[in-house]
């Protein structure tokens, strides 16, 4: 256990956990209840404007990758953090405003999605490049599982709460609320020890851009291969939010509460994979392999499902399958990149892992009004053999597997 806490020796990295853990809650909340809204207030089930609002969410992280991996590598890190949370707190208390007033629009929910994702484009490379500033190299995969355990447990309570205040109070609530937790991570950093930063880990300002990260990858087989499964499970995995919702309200006919619980469920498994990987020294490309794998197995019970309660089992092997997935890529990507170069990279990753959705996430949504949930679920259990297929080949043509 000492070993699988190791990075919560830093004072930095506590605080920011803590911090993290609260507005987490308060981002899953605004998951289920944006979902919520959009399903059964602002349409009648229309899964495609719920894969609209996913694309105009993630887009920002394509559209911008040649400015946010920049961005990490060049500004002040944790004053660039403290302003993207900010944000973000800020849109989400104007959308929870217009929805608890009964003046929202579909179209409203579009434009504050895109204005989010926006925010979030630029947060996510600082955010993960930022963690190595806090603890150091030698416990950087141990911090990126325990922020993905961070982001776990939120999501066993955040969905749940969500569920309980759309059934007693209304949507809007849970988008204030998550507009006020994200004070908890500004206060939090505003609170460091800027002294114990590990400067020396951070990217030097450089006058290089951002087609040297993109040459700085692609001279890497291994780190293409990893662009590839990301951009695969991303695009057509990692569509939760309508997996969940269709499955909940058209195939199961779920109330709100219903809906949350199995978000909830979820996090069991992600929890679990997220603590198995914080006990791991350092993932390999073996690893990645049999996440993909079992991803794409946890997809097809999930598809197959034949109840409730079936279902919500299969999530948990899936959560549990992406979150070791999805962290594993994090932690060999970092550890494999010079810390010049550490910004642009994970920009790369995260535009590659979630810029993929606009494509994804419309055609997962279309897949599941025209042919019904488990259809759309069996195009994720192929995203993932598929990556898995990928990840055996660069196995087959290397001695050594990637850090192992």
């Amino acid at each position: 256990m000492s070993g699988t806490f190791r990075s919560l020796r830093s004072f930095n990295f506590r605080l920011w956990t803590a911090g993290g853990l609260v507005s987490n809650v308060g981002t899953w909340m605004q998951r289920v209840a944006q979902d919520w809204l959009v399903l059964t207030q602002l349409t009648h089930r229309d899964a495609s404007a719920l894969g609209i609002v996913m694309g105009l969410q993630f887009a920002p992280q394509l559209l911008f990758l040649p400015w946010t991996g920049s961005a990490a590598d060049r500004l002040n890190q944790r004053k660039l953090l403290m302003l993207t949370q900010a944000t973000m707190g800020v849109l989400a208390v104007m959308l929870g405003v217009l929805t608890i007033a009964g003046v929202v629009r579909l179209w409203h929910v579009y434009v504050f999605a895109f204005l989010s994702g926006s925010a979030a484009a630029l947060d996510a490379p600082v955010r993960q490049t930022f963690v190595a500033e806090m603890v150091g190299d030698a416990d950087l995969p141990n911090a990126v599982a325990l922020n993905s355990t961070s982001f776990n447990a939120a999501q066993m309570i955040g969905p749940a709460v969500a569920g309980l205040l759309i059934a007693r109070v209304g949507i809007g609530w849970a988008f204030l609320l998550n507009g006020l937790s994200f004070a908890a991570v500004v206060i939090s950093m505003s609170f460091f020890r800027l002294s114990e930063l590990r400067t020396s880990a951070r990217a030097h300002r450089t006058a290089s851009g951002f087609l040297d990260g993109l040459r700085y990858v692609w001279r890497k087989p291994d780190l293409r291969a990893i662009l590839i499964m990301l951009f695969l499970i991303g695009t057509f995995g990692l569509n939760f939010p309508i997996f969940i919702s269709t499955m909940a309200v058209n195939v199961f006919h779920s109330d709100a509460r219903g809906f949350g619980l199995l978000s909830s469920i979820m996090a069991v498994g992600t929890l679990s994979g997220a603590l198995f990987a914080a006990g791991r020294q350092k993932p390999s490309l073996a690893s990645l392999l049999a996440g993909a794998g079992v991803f794409g197995l946890g997809c097809t019970l999930a598809a197959l499902a034949p109840g409730y309660w079936w279902f919500g089992a299969a999530l948990m092997i899936l959560g549990a399958a992406g979150v070791i997935f999805t962290n594993g890529t994090n932690s060999i990507m970092q550890l494999s990149t010079e810390p010049a170069m550490r910004g642009r990279v994970m920009a790369l990753r995260v535009g590659i892992a979630l810029g993929g959705t606009p494509i994804g996430a419309p055609i997962i949504g279309w897949v599941a009004n025209q042919f019904g949930p488990r259809w759309a679920l069996s195009i994720g259990a192929g995203a993932g053999f598929t990556a898995a297929l990928v990840a055996a080949h660069i196995l087959a043509r290397q001695k050594e597997p990637v850090l192992a």
